[in-house]
């Protein structure tokens, strides 16, 4: 394989990374986003002590506070594991493209 075809090839592993890095930030952006919203929900409903509902399958029914509250706090528990994953697997990609631009600016040097 020639300087060239090496180079070309790391290149595109590079640009591929870099996709798959803009994928995760966008998932992990959604989830973040997801998390919020569980947050707000289980802030709100610390501060209510009225009746509460939930939406299920598109109808609003009566729940109980404390499950309503137990049910926020695993979905927060789980979003936060989500988010930890995203994250470890955004570093991994991120040394491998770091690893990958330092290759291809060597094999550049070394053509010239």
């Amino acid at each position: 394989m020639s300087q060239e075809e090496r180079q070309n090839k790391k290149v595109q592993e590079l640009q591929i990374l870099e996709q798959q890095k803009q994928i995760f930030l966008m998932e992990k952006q959604s989830v973040q986003v997801e998390l919020n919203e569980v947050n707000n929900a289980s802030d709100e409903l610390k501060k209510t002590d009225d009746e509460v509902y939930k939406i299920l399958g598109g109808i609003m029914i009566r729940t109980n506070k404390n499950v309503l509250i137990q049910e926020l706090n695993e979905k927060q528990r789980v979003l936060n594991i989500r988010i930890s994953a995203f994250e470890k697997q955004e570093k991994l990609i991120e040394e491998k493209i770091n690893k990958i631009r330092s290759e291809v600016v060597s094999l550049m040097k070394e053509e010239k």
